[in-house]
C-alpha cells in the first residue's frame, strides 16, 4: 500500500485537495486517474481510504470515501538527541527511528556539541517520508532544538534515563525498561556530555544506562536505544 500525508483533514472532512506538488506526483508520476483509490493518513492515527473525483496535476482532489482508526503504539517513547556533526547521519537516525516506531524526538544542545544550529525544515520532511514508507499512521512529534539545561527543566513523565560514556556504575537500558511505561532517554553528542550535565540528569531524576559493551556513535544510540524500548513493548 502506499501511503500520502495530508495533516489538515480529520474524521470530519468530505473532500480535500492535495497541493500542486504532491497532485503533480500522484497524476503525472504514478498516472493515478478518476476513480482510482488512494489511502492517506493525517499522522493522528487516522487511515482514509479516498477515491479521485479530479485528476489534475495542480489540483488532485478526492473524496473520503470510509476510514478508520488505530490504537497507539504500546509505548510513548522520547528521544533527545544531540545533533551530529554530519547532518546526513542525523537525518539517517530520525529516519530509522521513525520506522522503528520512535514517538517524540528533540535535538539537544550539549556542552560538547560541534553542531549548535539546525533547521527543522528538512528533519520533518525526512519524519514524514519515513512514516510513509513504514506504513504508519502516528507522525513523530519533532521539536524545536532545546539547550540539555533546558531540557531538563521540562516536565517529564515515565522512566528517565542518559546514555553516556563515562566509566561509572550503570546497567543496561534493556533491563530497566518497564514494559507500557512512558519512556525518556536522552544521547549526547560526539564528545559525550559533560561531567556536569551528567551530574545534573542524575539529580533530575534520570538514570544512567548503557547500550552495550562497544562505543556507538551518536545516531546508532539512538537507532539502538529505540529498538531496544520497542522490542520490549511488542507484544
Amino acid at each position: 500500500m502506499q501511503l500520502f500525508y495530508n495533516p489538515a483533514i480529520s474524521e470530519n472532512t468530505k473532500e480535500f485537495t492535495f497541493d500542486r506538488e504532491e497532485s503533480k506526483h500522484i497524476i503525472k508520476v504514478l498516472r493515478k486517474k478518476d476513480g482510482d483509490i488512494l489511502f492517506v493518513t493525517n499522522g493522528l492515527g487516522f487511515l482514509f481510504e479516498c477515491s479521485i473525483v479530479l485528476a489534475i496535476e495542480t489540483k488532485c482532489t478526492v473524496a473520503i470515501i470510509r476510514f478508520n482508526k488505530s490504537e497507539r503504539p504500546n509505548v510513548y517513547l522520547h528521544l533527545a538527541v544531540a545533533p551530529t556533526k554530519m547532518n546526513d547521519r542525523f537525518e539517517w537516525f530520525l529516519e530509522k527511528a521513525t520506522e522503528i516506531g520512535v514517538s517524540e524526538i528533540t535535538p539537544i544542545i550539549c556542552e560538547h556539541s560541534e553542531r549548535k544550529h539546525i533547521k527543522n525544515e528538512r528533519f520533518e520532511k525526512i519524519v514524514i517520508a519515513a512514516m510513509k514508507q513504514s506504513n504508519q499512521y502516528y507522525l513523530p512529534k519533532l521539536n524545536e532544538p532545546v539547550g540539555f539545561k533546558d531540557f531538563m527543566k521540562l516536565k517529564l513523565s515515565g522512566q528517565l534515563f542518559i546514555a553516556h560514556c563515562e566509566e561509572t556504575d550503570k546497567k543496561l537500558l534493556k533491563e530497566l525498561i518497564l514494559p507500557k511505561n512512558p519512556v525518556t532517554i536522552v544521547i549526547g553528542p560526539e564528545g559525550d556530555f559533560s561531567a556536569k550535565e551528567i551530574q545534573l540528569a542524575i539529580d533530575s531524576n534520570f538514570i544512567p544506562v548503557s547500550l552495550g559493551n562497544t562505543r556507538l556513535r551518536t545516531e546508532t544510540e539512538g537507532i539502538v536505544a529505540c529498538h531496544s524500548v520497542v522490542f520490549v513493548n511488542e507484544n
